[in-house]
C-alpha cells in the first residue's frame, strides 16, 4: 500500500509541472463538450442524447493518451528499470498509476457533469454521483489500455499509432453514433464484446432512468471488471525498458 501510495504521489508532483497535461485533462474536455453545445444549438435533442456518452468518452480518450506516454516515458529513460529493481512491486507500480489518474479523472468528470448540468442545460434523470463514478471507471479502463499500448510500443509515436487501432472502434460502435440496437448483425456482435458498450449504455441509463437503476450499476460493474483485467495484463506484460 505505501508503495502504491508513493507512486501515486510521485506521479501527481510530476504532473503538476506539466500545467499542458494538466489543462488537456481538466480543461479541453470541458471546451469540447461547449462546442459540443454550440454545434446542437437548434437541436436539443441532439444535445441530449450525445452530450452524457462524451461525458464519458473524455476520461477513456484522454488517459489512454496520458498514461500510455507516461509510462513508456519511464521505460525509456531507465526509471521504470530502476523502480523495478526496488521492492516495488508491478501491481504496486501501476497501481499507483491508477490512483493518481482515476483521482484526475473524477476531477475532470466532475467539472465536466457540473457544466453539463449546469450552464449548458444538459439533463439527467439518475444519480449525478454515479456519473462521476462511472466515467471514474472508464478512466480506469482508458489507463489499462494504455499500459498494454505502452508495452507493444518503442515510441511515443508508436503509441499513438495503437490509438486508431484501439479506441476509434469502441467510439464507433459504442452507440455514440447510432444505437447500437440499429446496428446489423455483425457489428452490434462486436459491440457487445467492447468494454466502452458499457459504458454507453450505462450513462443512457443514468440519462433516462431515476436514482442508480439495476441495469446503470450492471453496466458499471462491467466496465469496471474490463479495467481491471486490462490493469492486471499490463501488469503481466510491463517491461523494465524499452529494447
Amino acid at each position: 500500500m505505501k508503495g502504491t501510495t508513493a507512486t501515486a504521489m510521485r506521479v501527481l508532483r510530476q504532473l503538476r509541472h506539466d500545467p499542458r497535461t494538466v489543462g488537456l485533462l481538466l480543461g479541453v474536455p470541458a471546451v469540447l463538450m461547449t462546442l459540443l453545445k454550440f454545434v446542437y444549438e437548434h437541436n436539443h435533442v441532439g444535445f441530449e442524447r450525445a452530450g452524457p456518452v462524451l461525458m464519458v468518452i473524455f476520461p477513456l480518450v484522454t488517459m489512454f493518451l496520458v498514461s500510455s506516454i507516461a509510462l513508456l516515458r519511464e521505460r525509456t529513460t531507465g526509471t521504470l528499470e530502476r523502480l523495478l529493481t526496488t521492492p516495488l512491486s508491478r501491481i504496486s507500480l501501476l497501481g499507483g498509476y491508477a490512483l493518481a489518474f482515476t483521482l484526475l479523472a473524477t476531477l475532470q468528470a466532475g467539472i465536466v457533469t457540473a457544466l453539463s448540468l449546469g450552464a449548458l442545460g444538459l439533463s439527467l434523470s439518475g444519480s449525478t454521483a454515479l456519473v462521476v463514478i462511472l466515467a471514474a471507471a472508464v478512466a480506469l479502463l482508458g489507463l489499462g489500455l494504455g499500459l498494454l499500448a505502452s508495452a507493444f510500443a518503442h515510441s511515443e509515436f508508436q503509441v499513438v499509432q495503437f490509438f486508431p487501432a484501439t479506441i476509434l472502434p469502441q467510439l464507433l460502435l459504442c452507440g455514440l453514433l447510432v444505437p447500437r440496437a440499429h446496428m446489423v448483425g455483425v457489428l452490434h456482435a462486436v459491440s457487445d464484446i467492447l468494454p466502452m458498450s458499457y459504458a454507453a449504455d450505462g450513462i443512457h441509463h443514468l440519462a433516462a432512468e431515476p436514482g442508480a437503476s439495476t441495469a446503470a450499476l450492471g453496466d458499471l460493474a462491467i466496465v469496471l471488471a474490463f479495467a481491471l483485467g486490462a490493469i492486471l495484463l499490463g501488469a503481466f506484460t510491463l517491461k523494465r525498458r524499452t529494447d
